[in-house]
């Protein structure tokens, strides 16, 4: 059975998102579009806390997420539970998401740029190269899993791709009207910044600031986009 809906957010961890895009996002949704989260781990090795426990971090960073998600306006978080840093480039992982792309058949679809060079979390690469190649060519060709089109999941074709944590960004988007949105939603994640200092929140301030410069706007968030029109 498909869905429909006009971005899908799919990002490795909880709070990796609300980093990279939920200016972004929130401003779709304020604009009346449809917008869902696939959150790829569970997240249970966030924490150097030795009194927290795997599975209670994993449900706490569950709940998390979901308040996060409330904040910005979104219309699903989709949960696919992988064990945290296990995420590996699999048949299995890739149609996964192909299935989910068929079932929502998003216009764009935003992840982690997996072409960051030296340091990069592995979950963020795994990610952004299997969510790249379950858009193209896999959600889009018919005989690449006859399977899902016999359960009724067409081939779709994703228009538009936004990278975040890319060294060389394309295209910037205001967010000046919703940073506070964005901030709001990242305090949510309380197990992964509820430690930080207040200084901390001046300091992406600034960054934000630093990438909007010479666009005419006072707040960005930065993407690789990628237009796909064949």
């Amino acid at each position: 059975m498909t869905k429909t809906c006009n971005a899908m957010v799919i990002t490795p961890h909880a709070d990796d998102a609300e980093y990279g895009i939920a200016g972004t996002v929130a401003k779709w949704t304020q604009q009346g579009k449809e917008v869902i989260y696939v959150v790829c781990t569970n997240g249970n090795k966030g924490s150097n806390n030795p009194q927290m426990q795997p599975e209670k971090l994993a449900a706490i960073r569950e709940q998390e997420q979901l308040a996060a998600a409330k904040l910005l306006g979104l219309k699903e978080v989709i949960f696919l539970r992988h064990e945290d840093q296990s995420l590996e480039d699999t048949p299995e992982f890739r149609k996964e998401i192909v299935r989910l792309i068929r079932m929502y058949r998003p216009e764009i679809v935003a992840t982690s740029d997996p072409y960051r060079r030296y340091i990069w979390h592995r979950d963020h690469r795994i990610t952004g190269r299997v969510v790249l190649d379950a858009i193209f060519p896999y959600a889009r060709d018919r005989w690449a899993y006859p399977d899902l089109v016999e359960q009724g999941l067409e081939p779709h074709k994703v228009k538009e791709v936004l990278l975040w944590g890319a060294e060389e960004p394309n295209y910037f988007t205001d967010i000046t009207d919703t940073f506070e949105i964005k901030m709001a939603a990242l305090h949510c994640h309380h197990s992964q910044v509820g430690h930080f200092p207040r200084e901390w929140d001046d300091l992406l301030k600034q960054r934000y600031e630093q990438l909007a410069e010479g666009k005419g706007f006072a707040l960005a968030e930065a993407f690789h986009r990628v237009e796909i029109w064949w």
